[in-house]
């Protein structure tokens, strides 16, 4: 099922004629609306109309999240605050989160990208969708649960957690797709088996998944526990949520909607553009958000993009590749961001605990698992038992406020955790992604 079949096949010549009448506009509105934006381009000497065509982006200097946190809470915002309808914000790293806004058409505009997504992953408005994602500041459950009510499809909005309720559920009420993390799709799967109930034996046929990496090899643990099609979905909440590129039944690559997000994969060293097959940092440019445009956010993520169309179902959009990996040292755990300077952070906030840590992450029955292994000093670790526990509680209280995730904290001696002469190895991820 293609949902916007005009849009989604577009000739390739019509496509960028469309591309870069949207960029012109979208350039005028930064430049003319954003102070952040007008002061790159007088610094650079660039004026909007020296952007006529997809050739002249690289004139303009990239956009980085720190842009967002700087500007922080509203700075970056092309419109008056009573025209936002909706905030979202992720969690801050040693300051502000980054904080995205979205106006009426941009809900319109991110329900209909996902009403996209919904139907190239296979869904249909007769489906029963059972989204497991976190509804919240986390941009997760309202994008899928948009995109389902924009499909015609029936939504059922669980949100994340629960397990033994969301099983019940799906055999009560005949739920056909699930939307969750592919972690947890293979710790429900478990928790089924462990419940005597067999995942293949329910009517879910097809799950989107996606806010964290995963490889073929977990697809085809998932698709063999549930036995339904597993599809991978790709977004970013700076850029809409999710709903920028998402697989077709294919598998072949991610469909990236490129009529309202314009991608460029760089040398993350150069910042040079890389032809079609280069692995390099994926870079977002937003063509019709109204309250937060982007022009050349470089999001981090290492991919490689083709620009043919896809054979299999029709679509002319550019395709990305599965991540590969990330330019900088974010982890994504159970869907959430968590970079190591948040914990470090923490750590030097809470009077007792040692600036030497280490972080392990593991998956148990599907699900990730946090630790993190913390020095304390010499006279605390010899006190009481009562003040350690205090003092553990204390840090997983702190880290959960600031990451959103649970984290089981371990204290060790002093000395305990392996120094280095260079740059010190801060995570062990023991996870098979």
């Amino acid at each position: 099922m293609i949902f916007d079949e005009k849009h989604e096949c577009m000739p390739l010549d019509s496509l960028r004629e469309l591309q870069e009448k949207r960029l012109r506009a979208a350039v005028k509105v930064a430049y003319e609306k954003v102070a952040h934006y007008k002061r790159v381009f007088d610094e650079n000497r660039l004026k909007p109309e020296d952007i006529k065509t997809l050739d002249d982006l690289d004139k303009i200097p990239f956009t980085y999240k720190n842009d967002l946190r700087d500007n922080y809470p509203f700075g970056m915002l092309a419109v008056p605050l009573h025209d936002v309808a909706e905030i979202h914000a992720s969690s801050g790293t040693t300051g502000n989160p980054t904080v995205v806004a979205y106006t009426k058409n941009d809900i319109a505009l991110w329900s209909h990208v996902m009403a996209r997504t919904f139907a190239c992953a296979g869904a249909t408005p007769n489906d029963i969708v059972q989204n497991a994602y976190g509804y919240g500041l986390f941009t997760g459950g309202l994008g899928f649960h948009y995109g389902a009510l924009e499909l015609g499809a029936s939504i059922v909005p669980t949100s994340s957690g629960q397990t033994k309720r969301q099983l019940k559920l799906i055999q009560d009420f005949g739920s056909t797709v699930i939307t969750c993390t592919p972690s947890y799709s293979v710790h429900m799967a478990e928790e089924a088996m462990a419940s005597g109930i067999d995942p293949r034996t329910t009517t879910i046929r097809l799950g989107i998944l996606g806010a964290e990496p995963w490889s073929e090899e977990m697809r085809r643990e998932i698709e063999e526990k549930w036995a339904m099609d597993a599809i991978d979905i790709y977004g970013l909440s700076e850029i809409i949520g999710p709903g920028v590129a998402v697989e077709c039944p294919a598998k072949n690559g991610l469909h990236l909607f490129s009529d309202h997000f314009f991608p460029e994969i760089i040398n993350p060293e150069t910042g040079e553009r890389l032809p079609d097959g280069g692995r390099g940092e994926l870079v977002l440019t937003t063509l019709t958000k109204e309250a937060l445009p982007l022009l050349r956010f470089r999001v981090g993520d290492i991919t490689s993009i083709t620009h043919e169309p896809c054979e299999a179902c029709g679509r002319t959009m550019p395709r990305i590749a599965k991540i590969f990996g990330r330019t900088d040292d974010m982890l994504i755990v159970r869907g959430i961001n968590v970079f190591p300077s948040q914990i470090e952070s923490v750590l030097l906030s809470v009077e007792g605990a040692e600036p030497h840590y280490l972080i392990v992450v593991d998956r148990e029955r599907g699900l990730d698992r946090l630790e993190i292994q913390v020095e304390v000093s010499q006279q605390l670790f010899t006190d009481e038992v009562k003040g350690l526990e205090t003092l553990r509680d204390k840090i997983s209280d702190e880290i959960e406020n600031v990451l959103g995730v649970k984290a089981a904290v371990k204290l060790v001696e002093p000395q305990t955790i392996e120094r280095s002469m260079g740059k010190a190895k801060r995570v062990i991820d023991n996870r098979r992604i």
